[in-house]
């Protein structure tokens, strides 16, 4: 499909929007919510803007408590852990805020090897017990998409054994420079999961002041239509996301709102993802640290989640643990054992080397530790992935989500993938702590006889016995 390119982010009526003042009642507000709870479309720009601007604490509470129904609604008590993979910080790049750009005489470079690849690989499967990764490279010839390519079959060629199973990557998604549709058929040929690039921001007088005119990246067409591009190369599985704390984190979310809707409208599918990370010191970095406050952020997540309903919202260990824990009911993703220097899972850390990496870390907790947090939190851990390999992307997902039929799969799997995980990787406290958790959730599936029919249920107990025997990767 040939797209005509203009900037569809319309700034004078985002800009005009933020200028109003009017309070909406509380009628209004809940109706906007009832709307948003329906979850068959992104809300509109005017509607966001009006819960933007509630002062009342309570209507608050109670925009937070319908963001977290909904988050229940659509994929039910599940957060899919991931780790992101650094594989290289070369950079042409000179983007003002970030450790990784090309005017940074600090910063360490590096760039992995394949062998390098498998090494990282086998610690974050085979040790940690990540199944899901998101392989990060800076823009750069050499790390472009036959690079990105080469990596990602390394990446699933690697198998290990594990206490009772064994350990492999079974979906990988890529958060890399725009591409063109030749390049992104090739990473889409060799497996690639989700094509997540962010804008950064969406006020395009801001992004030129922030990415110098003599770089790729100062293109802001370029890298907005980076998705449309996707389509076009047959990927239908997109994330989107902004760096708040670079301008008014209103704009960014109504930016963030404007480009789903514009997804939606071209191409009848909305981001599977939506981040909102916050900028953080990086060394070389020539921006302060963001100075939006958590109980911005909270309300950041929550507008996000109402705003545009069917898609997961990911939460990052850019964060500190007491922020992540105040949003994680909104959220679907959140990384965990997070190491971002370039080739640090299978090397010694200590502490966090600025030089090395993007950014700093908020939470460099382990997998077991955040799992077993969440597990007293009530949410079950999912490593699932078996929605993307039996198709469950594109117009197929969305359906599926907007109806709330998704969620049936979303908690099958996730008790299947953790029954696996707490067998292969826990530590005695997390594993007791999980199956006090699983237990609850298979007495919740028996229970529910209109959502999960007797067929469903006896292949479930079935396929939870397999996996406790040490068979893997059975799913829904």
């Amino acid at each position: 499909m040939k797209t005509e390119i203009k900037n569809f982010i319309n700034r004078q009526e985002i800009i005009s929007l933020l200028k109003l003042n009017d309070e909406p009642s509380a009628a209004q507000v809940r109706d906007i919510i009832k709307k948003s709870l329906e979850a068959s479309c992104a809300l509109e720009p005017a509607e966001t803007a009006a819960l933007m601007r509630v002062k009342d604490p309570q209507i608050w509470e109670e925009i937070f408590s319908a963001a977290a129904a909904l988050k229940k609604k659509i994929y039910d008590n599940r957060v899919v852990t991931f780790a992101p993979f650094y594989a290289s910080n070369f950079c042409v790049n000179n983007c003002l805020y970030c450790g990784f750009r090309t005017g940074n005489s600090k910063a360490v470079r590096r760039k992995l090897s394949m062998e390098e690849i498998k090494k990282e690989t086998e610690v974050l499967c085979g040790e940690i017990g990540h199944k899901r990764l998101i392989f990060v490279v800076g823009e750069h010839p050499s790390t472009g998409a036959d690079y990105i390519a080469e990596a990602l079959k390394t990446i699933y060629s690697v198998r290990v054994k594990t206490r009772m199973g064994y350990g492999q990557i079974r979906r990988v998604n890529v958060n890399a420079a725009p591409m063109s549709v030749e390049d992104l058929k090739k990473i889409k040929a060799a497996g690639l999961g989700t094509y997540q690039v962010f804008q950064e921001t969406y006020d395009e007088e801001l992004y030129r002041k922030l990415h110098p005119a003599s770089t790729p990246k100062s293109d802001f067409l370029w890298r907005l239509y980076c998705h449309h591009r996707a389509f076009e190369a047959g990927i239908d599985d997109v994330a989107l996301g902004a760096l708040f704390g670079l301008g008014d984190w209103r704009f960014e979310v109504l930016g963030l709102l404007s480009h789903a809707r514009e997804l939606e409208k071209t191409f009848k599918v909305g981001p599977h993802t939506v981040s909102f990370p916050r900028l953080e010191k990086a060394c070389g970095s020539k921006l302060k640290e963001n100075e939006i406050s958590g109980e911005d952020f909270k309300k950041i997540a929550a507008l996000i989640r109402l705003s545009v309903p069917y898609a997961g919202l990911i939460v990052t260990a850019r964060e500190r643990p007491e922020v992540i824990r105040s949003v994680i009911p909104f959220c679907t993703q959140r990384d965990a054992s997070t190491r971002i220097g370039i080739g640090a899972y299978s090397h010694s850390y200590e502490k966090q080397e600025l030089e090395k990496q993007q950014f700093e870390l908020g939470d460099t907790r382990t997998l077991d530790e955040v799992i077993g947090e969440l597990a007293e939190m009530g949410y079950i851990t999912s490593f699932c992935t078996s929605g993307y390999r039996c198709g469950r992307t594109g117009d197929h997902i969305m359906k599926l989500l907007k109806s709330g039929h998704e969620a049936r799969f979303c908690k099958l799997n996730a008790i299947l993938t953790f029954r696996e995980w707490l067998d292969d990787f826990a530590s005695p406290q997390t594993k007791a702590r999980g199956e006090k958790l699983i237990e609850k959730e298979i007495k919740e599936v028996m229970a529910q006889d209109e959502r999960f029919g007797a067929e469903t249920k006896k292949t479930l107990c079935v396929y939870y016995e397999r996996i406790k025997k040490g068979e893997r990767d059975l799913c829904f």
